[in-house]
């Protein structure tokens, strides 16, 4: 009975602290080792902290985090406490993380400073007070109130922000119902038992890493091996040493085996590992043979979003096939294609849109944005072109938006433009992404200057540092005296690689 299952997401850590109290739930960074008896006890201090901070059901609370046993039983005290949380990534700048909190209005922010010195700078820029508690050392920001939203069942779990198409910030509201659908479908894809180890280096602040990874271990009582940071000597010696579940992007996989072949080895050799996944960007057919013949599994592709609780599609194929899809739909999930795109010529070809579960409840105070891409049955655009072939496979060809990915990560180019032009000699710039080795994309900058020929490009890299975060910054930029544009002034994108060819070749562009 529904009753009976559990309806708060820190319902899944409490079922396996009563059934199975001793088995390992979490392995933090440091190595450091808690049973779901200790992770449960660490969620319920991380709910008693935040009561004592005034923190109510409805409020929203912000944690400026990266991977660690403190942002898990933050997020989930959030649950017993009715709050939403809102994990946001440390290495975010200033400013970023500052438009975050200026639309959240979060009751409290807190800072885990115990394991990242940028979550400690933002905490003394914020003049957050520290506290020390079993599971790391933290930094709390109390805001004023907030309107808390109403407390049900379907209630807002987590609030994970984009930048969304237009530049500012759009908070995805994630259910509970969300988060335990996508959990249970992403332990059922892997076949998830109690006795796996899940390597998570994919950011909890990112929902690939928390449904996929957090809330799919948690459905089944596994463990999750935190990692701070992905680095590919811990990653290497992870996966000789216990790990059987590696999910990932495509960046991380192409760096571990440089490091393996640094050490003079051209395969895993792991018995122990039996699960690779990769996800967030397209999967080269002749990379995906190179890794698998590395692990020795099937490297299985996925598709999906945030808006989606991540999980769209994915992969279930044995070693050695061809298919470069993102596989059919998950149990439960429905995709479409909407032929009529604007622009679309191609039959076969169409805007996905998908409905089920795992759709989110919408954007955080944002009805108008929401309704743009949800319609009234429930039908999520996704704004990606893709074809199902006959097997009901779904192979994404490119996209409606202008998004871009960049180590996993989303990058929409009207954030980066609007940091270029702050500078003040910048007249006007576009940016664009391009794919390069590995199905990583690059970011390109195309900008006008009122000087163009005594503009040192190298000023506006460093101008940007303080705007964006790493991966979003431009891998390139071209200074110029115009860009292409409609008689409407309108820039012409599709133009800009062709226009500027020689000036990209003679920054070595192959």
């Amino acid at each position: 009975m529904e009753s009976e299952q559990p309806l708060r997401i820190h319902h899944l850590v409490e079922q396996h602290a009563k059934l199975t109290p001793e088995r390992v739930a979490i392995i933090d960074s440091d190595g450091s080792a808690y049973s779901f008896a200790q992770s449960y006890s660490a969620i319920e201090d991380a709910a008693r902290l935040l009561r004592e901070q005034g923190v109510n059901p409805g409020d929203r609370v912000v944690i400026v985090s990266e991977n660690c046993m403190g942002t898990a039983a933050f997020i989930f005290g959030a649950s017993i406490v009715g709050a939403h949380a809102i994990p946001i990534n440390a290495r975010m700048t200033e400013t970023e993380i500052g438009r975050v909190l200026a639309h959240a209005t979060p009751r409290l922010t807190l800072y885990t400073i115990g394991v990242s010195v940028e979550a400690s700078h933002h905490a003394t820029a914020a003049n957050a007070s520290i506290h020390e508690t079993e599971f790391g050392r933290f930094a709390f920001a109390v805001m004023g109130p907030s309107n808390p939203t109403p407390d049900d069942a379907d209630e807002t779990a987590v609030i994970l922000y984009t930048t969304g198409t237009t530049g500012a910030p759009k908070g995805v509201m994630l259910t509970h119902a969300n988060l335990r659908f996508c959990g249970m479908t992403s332990a059922q894809l892997r076949s998830l038992v109690p006795q796996d180890r899940v390597y998570g280096v994919l950011p909890l602040t990112h929902v690939f890493g928390l449904a996929s990874m957090l809330m799919a271990g948690s459905h089944v009582g596994a463990c999750v091996q935190l990692e701070t940071r992905f680095q590919p000597e811990r990653v290497f010696k992870s996966l000789m040493s216990g790990v059987t579940v590696f999910p990932g992007v495509p960046q991380m996989h192409a760096l571990v085996m440089q490091y393996a072949r640094e050490q003079g080895l051209t395969t895993l050799g792991n018995s122990q590992l039996r699960y690779v996944s990769s996800g967030a960007a397209p999967l080269d057919p002749a990379w995906k043979r190179k890794a698998e013949s590395f692990y020795g599994v099937a490297l299985q592709n996925g598709y999906g979003m945030t808006e989606c609780t991540a999980g769209i599609c994915a992969t279930r194929n044995v070693i050695g096939t061809s298919d470069t899809s993102v596989g059919p739909a998950l149990p439960g999930v429905s995709i479409r294609l909407d032929t009529s795109v604007a622009g679309n010529s191609d039959p076969d070809t169409g805007e996905v849109l998908t409905r089920g579960p795992h759709i989110m409840k919408g954007y955080y105070n944002n009805p108008e944005e929401t309704a743009q891409v949800i319609d009234s049955d429930g039908w999520l655009r996704t704004g990606d072109l893709g074809k199902i072939d006959e097997q009901g496979n779904l192979h994404i060809v490119g996209r409606c938006k202008e998004l871009i990915i960049r180590g996993g990560f989303n990058v929409y180019p009207p954030e980066v433009e609007a940091a270029l032009n702050d500078h003040p000699d910048v007249i006007q710039c576009a940016v664009i992404g391009r794919r390069v080795d590995n199905a990583d994309e690059e970011i390109l900058a195309f900008v006008q200057c009122v000087d163009p020929d005594n503009f040192d490009p190298a000023v506006l890299t460093a101008f940007v540092s303080d705007r964006l975060v790493s991966y979003k910054r431009p891998s390139r930029i071209i200074v110029t005296t115009g860009l292409p544009a409609a008689a409407t002034g309108k820039i012409l994108k599709h133009k800009l690689i062709a226009t500027f060819a020689k000036e990209l070749s003679a920054m070595g562009d192959s």
